[in-house]
């Protein structure tokens, strides 16, 4: 497999694309060509479709991070600098939540009352459960 192949590979398994064609005749049709791992110089992980991987000044996080120091320093020197981090605190709280359209498919909320069924994750801690273990019952079914 060429390099040229080899890197179409890895774009369309990025992609997740459905219909990946076999490069040679001795692969068996339907099966998809297991992705190949980036080579990367840096080791940074993130590579562009083209193969080449991401500068480090040219990652997106980076750049906002640096973007929202400059602007903090900028505040601060205006002597706006505390209103200006309590209110980007505020927009990450807002930006990091995600409505109930943007969850995928079978994925359950954290809180029950959101799921059907009011079912509740792995791990909660119910009322039936704390009260058996504060009168030391056993659980049920054991």
């Amino acid at each position: 497999m060429s390099a040229v192949e080899r890197r179409l590979a890895q774009f369309r398994a990025s992609r997740g694309s459905a219909a990946v064609v076999p490069v040679h005749p001795s692969e068996q049709p339907g099966k998809a060509a297991a992705p190949q791992p980036a080579d990367s110089a840096d080791g940074g992980g993130q590579a562009r479709p083209g193969g080449a991987p991401v500068p480090v000044w040219a990652r997106p996080l980076l750049l906002k991070v640096l973007l929202w120091a400059v602007l903090l320093a900028l505040f601060a020197e205006l002597d706006l600098g505390l209103p200006y981090f309590v209110l980007s605190l505020l927009y990450w709280m807002y930006a990091g939540t995600r409505g109930p359209a943007e969850r995928r498919q079978g994925e359950l909320s954290a809180y029950s009352v959101f799921n059907p069924g009011c079912t509740a994750i792995a791990g909660t801690l119910t009322a039936e459960q704390l009260e058996r273990e504060l009168h030391y019952r056993p659980a049920a079914g054991r």
